[in-house]
């Protein structure tokens, strides 16, 4: 069975206590451990494919909520980001599930309680634990958190990117691809300045400068967006 100390840490970093304590232990259990225990009899494969879908639907919701303005594609790469095995590996870290699982002692040898896999599969199982035991907005309090500490990641990997949202507009209304055309560039050559357009379909869109191409491409992209009136 769990570790009573190292269970006793890990309760007291969940939003509430379980009414059902099998359900929490069935979370915890990795398959190896049915192998060589006849305590348990069933490991947390089920819980956790019920939390996959629980989780997707709290990140979804969550993205829905605190990015008004954002277009699906922005939040579809969110959601992706958020729920990537390192991330929910994290998560589990957070509130100490490692030392919780129930392991068989070659998968225990192997440090399968620091593996991100197995800590991914039981941060899910311990979503859909606590959905069953507790409800959604349990659940929530326990999500939430962790979420909201990736507000900031997210917006400096997805909100950098307006070339990829001017080629999802510019796709999604059967025009093909951006180009970007260098219409000028000045300063010495340790602080040019360059000024590039973006050009969809012969049309001349938004302008943009910058020191380096890359930065003006991003500009003009994000111009062009603003004259699509897309924020």
């Amino acid at each position: 069975m769990i570790d009573p100390l190292a269970e006793q840490k890990f309760l007291e970093k969940l939003p509430a206590q379980f009414n059902n304590m099998d359900l929490l232990h069935r979370a915890m259990c990795h398959r190896s451990y049915l192998n060589e225990n006849e305590d348990m009899n069933e490991d947390n494969e089920r819980l956790e494919f019920l939390g996959d879908a629980v989780l997707g639907l709290l990140v979804a919701e969550w993205l829905y909520k605190r990015f008004p303005d954002k277009p699906e594609g922005f939040l579809t790469k969110a959601r992706a980001l958020l729920v990537r095995t390192e991330n929910l590996a994290k998560y589990a870290r957070g509130i100490e599930i490692g030392p919780a699982l129930l392991l068989s002692k070659g998968e225990e040898m192997t440090g399968a309680r620091e593996r991100d896999s197995v800590l991914c599969d039981a941060f899910e199982a311990l979503v859909a634990a606590m959905y069953l035991d507790q409800g959604m907005d349990t659940v929530r309090k326990l999500v939430e958190p962790f979420l909201d500490k990736e507000e900031a990641t997210i917006m400096d990997r997805f909100d950098l990117e307006p070339k990829s949202r001017l080629q999802e507009w510019a796709q999604a209304n059967g025009h093909k691809s951006p180009v970007y055309e260098l219409l000028a560039e000045s300063g010495p050559d340790h602080n040019r300045v360059f000024s590039i357009q973006a050009i969809v379909d012969g049309r001349r869109m938004g302008i943009g400068k910058g020191k380096t191409k890359q930065a003006a491409e991003k500009k003009a992209a994000e111009n062009s967006l603003k004259m699509l009136g897309i924020h």
